[in-house]
């Protein structure tokens, strides 16, 4: 059984989804690893990760949408604003989504679907560097 990690940087330029799968499937198949399990966390409580449909860009400017209309930034609205009034906002559609995520490992490669991808979403209204640390095991 071999096991690796890594550490993926990504800098975002406020709310939205960033792709990184072909950075996480260029790594992953450098490893020599034909049958596995590839899991993803994000080290940050306003940033999360998830798997969307990578080939209409109208679907990550849709679920952003969605996320904002659905937890407002409206500062009158929580205890937790000394960050900014998108702080708190951004740690509660964290808290809706995912911070870790699980992708098998099939022949080689990452068993992702035709139309998947694999995103950061940023929260939060400004720029940041995020970390993704990535931990795989396998034969």
């Amino acid at each position: 059984m071999k096991l690796v990690q890594n550490i993926f940087e990504i800098h975002t330029r406020g709310q939205g989804l960033y792709e990184f799968s072909r950075e996480v499937s260029d790594w992953a198949g450098l490893q020599n690893i034909t049958c596995g399990l590839l899991t993803l966390f994000i080290r940050h409580t306003s940033a999360s990760l998830t798997i969307q449909e990578n080939a209409d860009p109208d679907v990550q400017y849709d679920l952003n949408n969605f996320f904002r209309r659905f937890v407002e930034e409206n500062p009158d609205l929580y205890r937790h604003t000394c960050e900014g009034p998108d702080d708190m906002p951004a740690h509660i559609r964290s808290a809706l989504t995912d911070v870790q995520l699980s992708i098998p490992i099939v022949h080689g490669s990452l068993a992702l679907g035709t139309w998947q991808g694999i995103y950061l979403f940023e929260h939060r209204t400004a720029a940041h560097s995020r970390q993704v640390v990535a931990h795989l095991m396998g034969e």
